[in-house]
C-alpha cells in the first residue's frame, strides 16, 4: 500500500508540473501565434489556465492526502516537500479567484483587447494583472520542481 501512495503523491505533482509546462510552453506561445486574433488566444489560454488550475488543486490535495495516508502522521505535511505543495495550491487559488476574475472583467469592459488603445487605463490594469498571473503561475512551477526534487530526496533517504 505505501508503493501505491508514493506512486499517487508522483502522479499527482507530475501531473500537475506536466500540466503547467505544456500550458506556458506549447498551448499559450501557440495559440497567439496560431489563431487569428489576440483575443481569440486569450480565450483558448483563459479556458485552459482555469483548468489547470482545478487540476492542479485536485493533484495538490491528492498529493498530500496520500502523503497523510502514507506516513499516518500530520507531521509528514509539515516537511519542506508538502510544504511547497502547499504553497503551490495557495499560489494557485489566488490566480484562480483573485486575479483571473478581475482580468475577465476587464476583458469584458474593453469589448477586444486587440482593438483597446494602447494607452488606455483598462489595458494597462489588463497587463499589471497578467503579469501578475505571470509571476504567480511561475512561482507554481518553481515551487513545483523544488517539491519534486524533495520528494525524490526523501525517497532516496528513505532507502
Amino acid at each position: 500500500m505505501s508503493t501505491f501512495l508514493r506512486t499517487i503523491e508522483f502522479l499527482g505533482l507530475s501531473v500537475w508540473l506536466g500540466s503547467d509546462v505544456f500550458l506556458s510552453f506549447v498551448v499559450a506561445p501557440g495559440a497567439f501565434r496560431i489563431l487569428a486574433s489576440r483575443d481569440q488566444a486569450g480565450a483558448v489560454v483563459g479556458f485552459a489556465l482555469w483548468w489547470m488550475h482545478m487540476i492542479g488543486v485536485v493533484c495538490g490535495i491528492t498529493m498530500l492526502l496520500a502523503r497523510l495516508l502514507r506516513t499516518r502522521t500530520f507531521a509528514s505535511l509539515a516537511t519542506p516537500a508538502a510544504l511547497f505543495v502547499v504553497l503551490m495550491i495557495g499560489l494557485t487559488v489566488v490566480s484562480q479567484h483573485a486575479v483571473s476574475p478581475k482580468m475577465a472583467a476587464l476583458r469584458v469592459q474593453m469589448g477586444s483587447i486587440q482593438a483597446t488603445a494602447a494607452d488606455s487605463p483598462l489595458l494597462a490594469e489588463f497587463s499589471r494583472l497578467h503579469r501578475i498571473s505571470v509571476s504567480l503561475e511561475s512561482g507554481v512551477l518553481l515551487a513545483g520542481l523544488v517539491a519534486m526534487y524533495l520528494t525524490v530526496r526523501d525517497l532516496a533517504i528513505a532507502q
